[in-house]
């Protein structure tokens, strides 16, 4: 999830529903028309269930994209932005680059995709241990690199071609000697003497270089044409010439390969990062963006000026129902409707809370009081955002407030509210291909009630008959959910949108106690109906709690 450094992620709840969603989309709206100095970016933190998708294809929207982890990536923060360079290319031209860029490590990539790394300390341990003479073709460099490590230009040859057999030497006694030591292909370093030009090319060598930029005969370059003996003319003298030609060697030959590299990815954490960096001696890392090719190097250093991402929470406080690491985030504001619960901040936030049916109707104040204008598009999102939370009024938490507010969007959508939500709810109540984890999921939320970890779903649907079928199905599958995420009591609200009722799935131990006093039913095999009951957040939940503490 690569996010830009000015950007703040707005985002709902886990297991999002049409309230958490749409609240997002039209937040961010808003804060992107109030606020130029900083972009703001709806987010989702789970699966878009259907009725929201509904909501959503219905005003050609597309879902905000998935964030599961708001921790500190490497893609937030500052890291060295150099690019890669050709396997090829001499080491004198890469410790050249390096100087210019002030750099120890150079990625060597091709088509943008790592091959391997060279470092300073390699290039300099080249130096000290290429001794062999032969290693100029056991490298397999090429003439162009050792015509610009030399200054020079070729007279006879292709720049192109590879030297890749036999050794350099100098040519610094009389051709007499000459020819007791020059082998077939030798590259051989020697001045303007034409005597000591014709006898290295006689001897078979495949290179001369001729040095002090010393001119070559028109007989000495027909005779090197035929023998297939490359020149090479530099300005440096001889010893020069010998010295810095070694530097012409390809970075391939010295490079550690990709295979033997530690590398991380733009989406990884800088928390696990860090200790993998402890381990190890390097000073620059490479980094690997989602399709693998390579962006830049992050070292140590980076990580000290990291910053946390900025993040706005909408429709929910609770630190059990926000995007996982959500305590590293730095979190700007609070918008929602619901009781208070255990998100902790590092400083002072905008928090906005009240007792509406839907946090889509604070929004839609928020409008207001700024005086920006809402499209069509973003009044039917908060709109459907406030009929889904409200049951279109029949909830308890519906407030006239919320009415107001959705009578006023609906108009500004041009839908017919009735008729439009008879739709999404039908949408919404498809759950008959859904798995039973996907069903449970949709609409699920964890609270902490007197150090008691308690899991609330609750799933709404049109049809009894459906709402009986799930009954059957869930009841086995939450008794696997209270083991697996190691949770005191759950609870699941199996809703009828037109009856007005619920019947509550139980598990755990002193679940059932806690149903028939607090709200006077009578529960058995882990289910209990509960007459009126439409509302997680204004009937079940504080009644629970107050049947806890009593």
């Amino acid at each position: 999830m690569s996010i830009e450094n000015n950007s703040v992620l707005v985002i709902g709840h886990r297991n999002p529903d049409t309230d958490s969603i749409c609240s997002a989309i039209a937040y961010a709206r808003l804060k992107n028309l109030v606020d130029d100095t900083r972009t703001y970016e709806p987010r989702r933190a789970g699966a878009v269930n259907e009725e929201t998708q509904f909501v959503l294809n219905y005003f050609g929207v597309e879902a905000p994209r998935l964030v599961e982890d708001v921790r500190t990536q490497v893609c937030d923060i500052e890291y060295r932005k150099l690019e890669g360079v050709s396997r090829d290319i001499s080491l004198k031209k890469a410790w050249r680059i390096m100087n210019e860029k002030n750099a120890v490590t150079l990625a060597i990539t091709k088509k943008h995709r790592l091959e391997g790394l060279i470092t300073v300390s390699d290039i300099a341990s080249s130096f000290m241990e290429a001794s062999e003479s032969s290693i100029l073709s056991t490298a397999h460099t090429q003439y162009r690199n050792i015509v610009e490590t030399l200054e020079g230009r070729m007279i006879i040859g292709d720049e192109k071609a590879y030297y890749t057999t036999g050794k350099v030497l100098v040519a610094a006694a009389n051709p007499d000697l000459m020819e007791n030591y020059i082998e077939k292909k030798d590259l051989v370093i020697l001045g303007n003497r034409y005597e000591s030009q014709l006898c290295a090319i006689e001897m078979g060598a495949g290179c001369i270089v001729v040095c002090d930029g010393a001119s070559v005969s028109l007989t000495i370059r027909k005779l090197a044409e035929e023998r297939g003996c490359s020149i090479i003319c530099t300005p440096f003298d001889t010893f020069t010439a010998a010295r810095q030609i070694n530097q012409s060697m390809p970075i391939s030959y010295f490079m550690r390969s990709r295979d033997g590299l530690l590398l991380f990815d733009t989406e990884d954490f800088i928390d696990d990062i860090r200790e993998v960096m402890a381990k190890e001696r390097h000073r620059d890392f490479p980094i690997l963006d989602t399709n693998g090719h390579y962006v830049g190097m992050v070292s140590r250093r980076n990580l000290l000026g990291s910053k946390s991402k900025q993040v706005i929470l909408v429709d929910h406080n609770e630190r059990t129902q926000a995007v996982k690491g959500v305590e590293s985030a730095e979190i700007l504001e609070i918008i929602d409707h619901h009781r208070l619960g255990t998100v902790e901040t590092v400083g002072p936030v905008y928090f906005r809370n009240q007792p509406l049916g839907c946090t889509a109707t604070i929004v839609y104040q928020m409008y207001q009081e700024q005086g920006a204008e809402i499209d069509q598009v973003t009044a039917g999102l908060l709109c459907s955002a406030i009929i889904s939370d409200t049951l279109l009024f029949r909830s308890p938490t519906c407030t006239p407030v919320d009415k107001m507010a959705a009578l006023a969007l609906a108009d500004i959508a041009g839908i017919s509210i009735e008729r439009y939500a008879k739709d999404m709810f039908t949408a919404g109540s498809n759950l008959k291909n859904k798995t039973d984890e996907e069903v449970f999921h949709q609409d699920y939320k964890r609270f902490t009630i007197d150090e008691q970890k308690i899991g609330v779903g609750q799933i709404s649907a049109m049809d009894e008959a459906e709402l009986a079928e799930l009954q059957q199905r869930l009841l086995p599958y939450i008794k696997g959910v209270k083991q697996r995420e190691n949770i005191d009591m759950i609870f699941v609200l199996l809703t009828n949108i037109i009856g007005e009722g619920s019947h509550v799935l139980y598990v755990g131990e002193g679940a059932e106690r806690l149903l028939q006093d607090g709200f006077d039913v009578v529960a058995k095999d882990g289910v209990a109906f509960v007459a009126g009951l439409v509302s997680r957040k204004k009937q079940f939940i504080p009644r629970l709690t107050q049947a806890m503490r009593e």
